[in-house]
């Protein structure tokens, strides 16, 4: 480990390691729990056709926005929740839990309203110019105004359990989550196709498991956390018990989270749009089954996210800002490494993988599936060691660097580059998105920079 200068300051001692997996791999068993359900929910989707997988996916990727939205909210709190919990402080994380529960169900109020009006007019959005797009927006819009009632327990789940992994407990939101994916998977093999004498109400089925599991879920997470009472959890009369002062601090932070994550989210959906006008439901089928089965390997974002809040925002909690600069170094390094040893394994797999669950699919889908897949891999690395720097940035209340990285790069180089690619060029979808997704070596230059000047070494809980 310590034969290349430099290397043994980057590289943390096992024993850390070992800390942070016992952190991380949780958060990632979830997700990959949650992933491999969205995969079995795809495989049944796409047993209706690609015209049935392009809607449900389109919608999914809208549905996807609003959890941005509450993940935003959520971090923004969960920094100091983590920073709390290193400071052995009650009473300032419940007041963070109650900015993350209140403001949460806020947003899911508009996005409820918004999607039960304008369903229609946010899928034709994103199918511009797509040959199938009249019969998608028809299924989407069906699914999308049954998922957006989800909404609300969802906005109430995620705040408990991202609450319970800042206070390094997150094998709780694995159990209940892997419990009701369980009962997902189950509901939708009995509704889309009416098994076991249930009707069979095909993608509308999918839609109302969706709602039953969301609904579960959250009903778990309150009778847990109350009988629990774990020291962030605030019961109804509690939540609106709140410190102003530390309301807008939180807000100010996630006002920066909410832009920087808002021009992510909206250039990715750009680029959706406009690989979306090459074809026609192949195009829109193929490469959302690949962003299915990317999510198998995105379970280590959350997992480092996790990782970085906890043992980053509760060193710098503590006062011990010298090991916050050290576990910050080695969780870079540790993350690209790990993105690597997904990276490979998940090549073969994905070969395996793609054949066998969407058979269903057309072979061109097949094709834009697998190739979408091989490229996020190549970048899994890269993406890897920007969502820790991001993720050390945040943990000590430094949100302004991730919204200059962000905000710059796509507004300069990845929007105007997926203008140009999409309406002056031939280039296929997914070397659109290869080509688009090399600006993310400029934000690990810019966010690099912007870390070294330590506005993130930072104690909030003495503010």
């Amino acid at each position: 480990m310590n034969f290349l200068p430099g290397v043994s300051s980057r590289i943390g001692p096992w024993s850390f390691y070992r800390q942070a997996l016992t952190i991380a791999l949780p958060v990632m068993l979830q997700q990959l729990i949650m992933s491999m359900v969205s995969l079995i929910d795809s495989f049944m989707v796409a047993g209706l056709g690609d015209v049935s997988m392009a809607a449900v996916n389109v919608t999914n990727h809208i549905v996807f926005v609003f959890m941005v939205i509450i993940n935003t909210i959520c971090q923004a709190g969960g920094i100091y929740i983590a920073q709390f919990n290193g400071a052995n402080d009650a009473a300032g994380m419940k007041n963070a839990y109650s900015f993350k529960v209140l403001f949460g169900i806020g947003v899911s109020i508009i996005a409820f309203v918004v999607c039960q009006n304008f369903s229609h007019q946010i899928i034709a959005m994103m199918t511009i110019d797509n040959a199938a797009q009249e019969e998608i927006v028809v299924v989407g819009s069906g699914y999308f105004r049954i998922v957006s009632w989800s909404f609300f327990p969802m906005a109430i789940s995620i705040s408990i359990a991202t609450s319970f992994r800042e206070i390094a407990k997150p094998k709780i939101p694995l159990i209940i989550s892997a419990s009701t994916a369980v009962i997902n998977a189950f509901g939708n093999w009995v509704l889309i196709y009416g098994n076991l004498g249930a009707p069979r109400l095909e993608v509308a089925g999918a839609a109302y498991t969706t709602l039953i599991s969301r609904t579960l879920e959250v009903t778990a997470f309150i009778v847990y956390a109350a009988y629990l009472k774990p020291p962030f959890f605030a019961g109804l009369r509690r939540l609106f018990v709140i410190n102003k002062k530390l309301i807008k601090e939180i807000m100010a932070k996630s006002g920066m989270i909410f832009a920087s994550e808002m021009s992510w989210i909206v250039s990715e959906t750009l680029m959706i749009a406009m690989y979306n006008r090459r074809g026609g439901a192949e195009v829109v089928a193929g490469m959302a089954a690949g962003w299915t089965i990317a999510n198998l390997f995105f379970l280590l974002f959350n997992g480092l996210w996790t990782a970085s809040f906890v043992l980053v925002g509760g060193a710098l909690g503590a006062g011990k800002l010298d090991e916050a600069r050290s576990r910050a170094r080695w969780l870079k390094w540790g993350g690209a490494i790990a993105g690597i040893a997904v990276a490979i394994p998940g090549a073969a797999i994905t070969y395996a993988l793609v054949p066998v669950v969407f058979f269903n699919l057309t072979a061109a889908a097949r094709m834009n599936c697998l190739g979408l897949v091989l490229v996020i891999l190549a970048y899994l690395p890269v993406w890897c060691y920007i969502n820790v720097q991001f993720a050390i940035s945040r943990a000590g209340g430094d949100t302004a660097m991730g919204m200059y990285t962000d905000v710059s790069v796509n507004t300069v180089l990845f929007v105007p580059g997926a203008v140009i690619l999409s309406l002056f060029t031939n280039v296929a979808p997914v070397p659109m998105f290869a080509l688009l997704k090399l600006t993310d070596f400029v934000k690990i230059f810019i966010a690099g920079r912007l870390l070294r000047r330590e506005k993130w070494v930072k104690n909030l809980t003495e503010s």
